[in-house]
């Protein structure tokens, strides 16, 4: 039996009023003339159920909002999805059961709640589905989600007479696949799971291999050919090491009594030698520093004292200048009456006169201390004489006390200390043979941890191989039954449709596409446009009717179709026997499937089995909106350029 799916209405809110669409019927067609807006409408139908829809510039300039109201298994739901690139990210969901409106969905997997786990589970699928691609491939898949399964629910008027579920777009085989199994029962999700880890296996198995690969080659160009070669060759650096330390020990015991009594007190003298020369050296340093103190002191006491004479000398050079003539009024001197010790001038107390007494007394003074300063300094330089005599004889005494102990000690000491070194040298060269042994041992250990781990995703690969293995055994039955039904029931119905040019008609069992006159439907096997537009109808009804009959799928009740009409051009029969089979399909279980189909022109025959509803140029689909006119209408199968990018 397959899950309910019904759109009970469409509703446009525009910038000129609101638009709506109601569909009580099993089937209802939207009849009218290219350019009026059918196939907008179903790609707004899309775009409300989140997927990616191509939008007519009418819809994309006037059109705010999309509102379905819908039925999806035990659910009713109304989704609204704004069109503007600001807001389209967000779906306003109401429960119309309880009347309660639900928090917002995201669009997306990557924000939660997302609308596609919500359409998924009412379909009563998981939203967590992977389609592996199978054969060498080492992803996981992409996700399965509600717009996977809307590609078997939609036939788009870019599609309807060329294509089948996108089937020649490569890249989309895994998911197409998958997705019929899912519908059809023929798969679960533990089985997609299984196949998506078995790629992914496969993928983790080829990276350990390259690492394990890699580490072997570079264990091989630094020349060792195995593990068993690198434990030899450490074990020989350890050996080497032990004897070099035995060495060692015992270079040690024999050094340890050479030094004798003369030997030790000839170092003791050559230390005691060194603390005096270190310490006459030290006295030396001072008698220099204290010779160039005394010196600046005597230069200084000089300078005072030739001061004192420079001073003397100039008094007595003025002390005979008389003034004859008055410096201010230029009157004579000569016969002015001066008293005895005044100035001639100014006739006051003639204080110019020396004191030749004081004057006496500070260079007797200066003078007795350039004596003593210089008998300081004859004395320093005497001590630093002597001194610099004691540094030479310590330096010599120094010298012979070291070339006796060198002389002592060169034949029994020596050569000791050179098997010493040498003994060291191989202690450490052999360290340093370890270190490089042991990582190369350690690199060996990861090549033992990634064979491992290699042998470990092998098991758990054949593991994931054996049980999906199991799985289809247990399915292979039921496979071969729907397979050969739904090629039976597509063969009558191409029958009954009476398509030109086709002789035999089935499902392949692999690609579960059509073969028609013995070959798969694919792009180097195509048909005329009107052969194709009409095995469309005939596969998807096919699908529709086994699905119908079995209680176990989960194949949404629902078909839109867009167009059929159109590539079959004058073909009424053809025409007339396609909505025959249509009618016939809903007839069948009334209530039960949903069909909407977009078309132009319609056979009179049925049209009392179907609601109608027409649409003109001056009654386009959005009705709130103008047209501009046939000439003005680039129908929107001829242009991708408005393609949402949700």
């Amino acid at each position: 039996m397959t899950v309910r799916f019904r759109i009970d209405a469409l509703g446009l809110d525009t910038t000129e009023g609101s638009v709506e669409y109601r569909f009580t019927s099993d089937l209802t067609v939207l009849a009218g003339p290219t350019g009026v807006g059918k196939t907008t409408l179903l790609e707004l139908i899309k775009f409300g159920f989140g997927a990616n829809a191509i939008l007519a510039p009418v819809a994309v300039e006037h059109v705010e909002s999309v509102t379905l109201e819908v039925r999806i298994g035990d659910e009713r739901l109304r989704l609204t999805r704004s069109l503007d690139k600001a807001k389209r990210a967000i779906v306003r969901v109401t429960d119309l059961i309880t009347r309660e409106r639900l928090q917002d969905h995201h669009i997306g997997d990557k924000r939660q709640p997302a609308l596609n786990t919500l359409l998924m589970r009412c379909l009563g699928l998981p939203d967590d589905m992977r389609a592996a691609a199978g054969g060498n491939s080492t992803r996981e898949g992409a996700r399965i989600t509600f717009a996977d399964i809307l590609t078997y629910l939609y036939i788009p008027q870019g599609e309807i007479n060329r294509d089948i579920a996108h089937s020649q777009e490569s890249y989309r085989e895994p998911k197409r696949k998958a997705v019929f199994e899912l519908l059809f029962g023929l798969t679960d999700r533990e089985i997609l799971a299984l196949r998506s880890a078995f790629s992914r296996l496969k993928g983790e198995i080829d990276i350990a291999e390259t690492q394990h690969d890699t580490v072997v080659q570079f264990l091989r160009d630094s020349g060792t050919s195995g593990r068993e070669e690198a434990e030899l060759a450490f074990e020989r650096a350890q050996t080497a090491q032990q004897e070099a330390e035995s060495s060692l020990v015992r270079l040690r015991e024999s050094i340890d009594p050479v030094t004798d009594r003369e030997t030790q007190t000839l170092r003791d003298l050559l230390t005691e030698a060194e603390r005096g020369l270190a310490d006459t050296r030290a006295a030396e340093t001072d008698l220099t520093r204290g010779h160039a103190q005394y010196t600046a002191e005597r230069r200084r006491v000089q300078a005072d004292l030739d001061r004192l004479d420079r001073m003397r000398e100039a008094g007595q050079r003025l002390a005979d200048i008389e003034f004859t003539v008055c410096p201010r009024c230029m009157q004579s001197l000569r016969t002015r009456s001066v008293p005895a010790n005044a100035c001639r001038l100014c006739l006051q107390d003639d204080s110019a006169v020396p004191d030749q007494g004081h004057d006496q007394y500070e260079v007797r003074q200066l003078t007795e201390q350039l004596l003593e300063m210089d008998r300081q300094l004859d004395a320093l330089v005497n001590q630093r004489e002597a001194v610099s005599r004691a540094v030479a004889d310590r330096q010599q005494l120094i010298a012979h006390l070291t070339t006796m102990l060198d002389s002592r000690t060169e034949q029994r000491v020596t050569p000791r200390l050179q098997a010493f070194s040498d003994a060291s040298q191989q202690v450490a060269k052999a360290k340093a043979e370890q270190q490089h042994w042991e990582a190369i041992l350690r690199q060996w250990d990861a090549v033992a941890d990634l064979q491992a781990a290699t042998d470990q995703l092998r098991t758990d690969r054949e593991n994931v191989r054996s049980r999906i293995d199991h799985a289809r055994r247990a399915l292979e039955l039921r496979h071969a039954e729907i397979i050969e039904e739904i090629s039976e029931e597509f063969d009558a119905t191409v029958r009954a449709i009476g398509i030109p040019s086709i002789t035999t008609a089935s499902v392949d069992s692999e690609k579960y596409l059509p073969v028609l006159n013995g070959k798969i439907f694919s792009k180097d096997n195509q048909l005329s446009g009107g052969v194709t537009t009409a095995t469309q109808v005939a596969y998807w009804c096919s699908l529709l009717a086994v699905a119908m009959r079995h209680p176990e799928t989960t194949y949404p009740a629902f078909l839109l179709i867009d167009s059929p009409r159109l590539a079959l051009n004058t073909a009424t029969n053809l025409t007339a026997a396609m909505y025959r089979r249509l009618t016939t399909q809903v007839g069948v279980l009334a209530g039960r499937l949903q069909i909407i189909i977009a078309d132009n022109e319609l056979p009179d025959t049925y049209r009392g089995h179907y609601a109608q509803v027409d649409f003109d140029y001056r009654h386009p689909t959005v009705s709130t909106v103008d047209h501009p006119g046939p000439a003005n209408v680039t129908p929107i199968h001829e242009t991708t350029s408005n393609e949402t990018t949700d």
